[in-house]
């Protein structure tokens, strides 16, 4: 559903009336239309399904029909981008991945009750959170299913190359990639198809907020053949092992000695409103790394990792996009084809491939 005719059209649904209402009078400050709210997500099915709105913000704990069973309705009756608000919690983390799971895009940390200094920021990241959902192409999920062959995609900064050969892996390298809205699954979609064998040194950057990035850490970990890890500062990785930038800091690669990265975290300022950034990781990255380098500029709305991918072009590392078919925000990924920092633009099931193929040339 687009957005860009005119204002953003929300509903806001939570069991709770004074968050209703303080959600609802946060995004409206923010020029957010709040046209309907909902007590419950059987109400919220109801209600979305009346006022056909841009984007729905849903709680996770209600009565009568959770958080989770109501995106997956309305997922299947009247397909809606919803943003998951999720309490700053642990337990919290697992049923927000679960919400992704049933076809929610997004999620935001929930905004507390009480009025802080903070209530600025939070205000700002709800309703970019809300603008950002509300532009997510639906049905570039549906795309992602991998068909027989992958069409190799040239970008205007250079040719594409062949199909890695069955069985024929790279020896080392880095890999980095850079993912927002929409990212999750195409994170753990990647990182699935690059075999354990291929002795690769993957650091993953998703824009997520703080107590969420190591729980996404230990999902990938479960799922693909790495070991994965939140990012501690002053460690030092080598292949085999993948790490994820923390939540409210930076990540960079300070040093590659002996086949191994060391990582170091700093906080400072947001850039372009995030913190972890992409472009941070990938530039630090093209001043250091030694050997084969790879970046992936994924889903996700801004230029966040448009600077950073230039950067490692100009170092003589190899960069791909993901293409607008597969992307939840064709955003990040368009602005830095445009700039010409990218060698090739592949769908979310052939970036894996892609990786490979240019660590391997």
């Amino acid at each position: 559903m687009s957005v860009a005719a005119g204002t953003t059209r929300a509903v806001v649904v939570d069991d709770s009336r004074f968050m209703r209402t303080l959600i609802t009078k946060l995004l409206e400050d923010g020029g957010i239309d709040v046209v309907a709210d909902a007590e419950d997500g059987v109400a919220a099915v109801d209600v979305v399904a009346e006022h056909d709105p841009d984007v729905v913000t849903m709680d996770i704990e209600m009565p009568r029909k959770n958080g989770i069973e109501a995106v997956e309705e309305i997922m299947s009756t009247h397909p809606t981008p919803v943003l998951m608000l999720s309490a700053h919690a642990e337990e919290n983390a697992d049923v927000t991945f679960e919400a992704l799971d049933r076809g929610a895009v997004d999620f935001v940390t929930k905004p507390g009750g009480e009025v802080t200094s903070e209530m600025p920021r939070v205000k700002r990241e709800l309703v970019d959170k809300v603008r950002s959902a509300a532009a997510v192409d639906l049905t570039a999920r549906e795309r992602t299913a991998a068909p027989t062959q992958v069409t190799r995609t040239p970008s205007a900064a250079g040719p594409a190359g062949g199909a890695v050969a069955p069985g024929s892996l790279p020896d080392g390298g880095t890999v980095i990639i850079g993912a927002s809205t929409g990212g999750p699954n195409v994170v753990e979609e990647v990182l699935t198809g690059l075999p354990r064998e291929a002795g690769l040194r993957i650091l993953v950057v998703q824009h997520m907020p703080e107590g969420f990035t190591g729980r996404f850490a230990k999902r990938l970990d479960g799922r693909c053949g790495y070991e994965v890890r939140e990012a501690q500062d002053g460690e030092r990785i080598g292949p085999g092992q993948a790490r994820v930038a923390p939540g409210g800091s930076h990540l960079f690669v300070d040093d590659d000695r002996a086949d191994r990265l060391r990582l170091r975290l700093r906080g400072g300022d947001r850039l372009h409103g995030v913190k972890p950034a992409i472009d941070h990781t990938m530039s630090s990255a093209a001043d250091v790394v030694r050997g084969p380098l790879t970046t992936v500029l994924l889903t996700g709305m801004g230029r966040d990792g448009v600077d950073g991918m230039g950067a490692v072009k100009r170092a003589g590392g190899a960069t791909i996009a993901q293409d607008e078919r597969t992307s939840a925000i064709f955003g990040m990924p368009k602005r830095a084809i445009e700039a010409g920092h990218t060698d090739e633009v592949l769908p979310a099931h052939g970036v894996a491939e892609g990786i490979l193929h240019t660590l391997r040339s």
